[in-house]
């Protein structure tokens, strides 16, 4: 947000209800909402081959995947798949179908 909203927000803040108060942070909130981006067949396809491999060779990954409001990034080696989720080696469990993108 830049200086000249801040500046206009807290200057008006004092004379606001509660109400008020509450409503504009959840204005806030929801500006920082990222959406879930859809992925082509290709893409699940090359997600797939990079878990198989990391799973058969014992790699480390890196898991970037949604979690409902924004994009997490999980590093570690894969212990378990299933056809829903996957488990970390820090205990991180992700449901295979808010999984972006791996990196091996």
């Amino acid at each position: 947000m830049s200086d000249v909203n801040d500046r206009g927000t807290k200057k008006w803040t004092a004379m606001m209800l509660p109400e008020h108060e509450e409503l504009l942070r959840k204005m806030w909130a929801e500006q920082e909402y990222k959406e879930k981006p859809i992925l082509d067949e290709q893409q699940k396809e090359e997600i797939d081959a990079r878990l198989q491999a990391a799973v058969n060779n014992d790699l480390t990954v890196e898991v970037k995947h949604y979690n409902g409001r924004d994009f997490l990034t999980n590093k570690g080696k894969l212990t378990r798949i299933n056809q829903e989720q996957l488990w970390l080696g820090d205990e991180s469990i992700i449901k295979l179908a808010d999984v972006l993108d791996v990196y091996i």
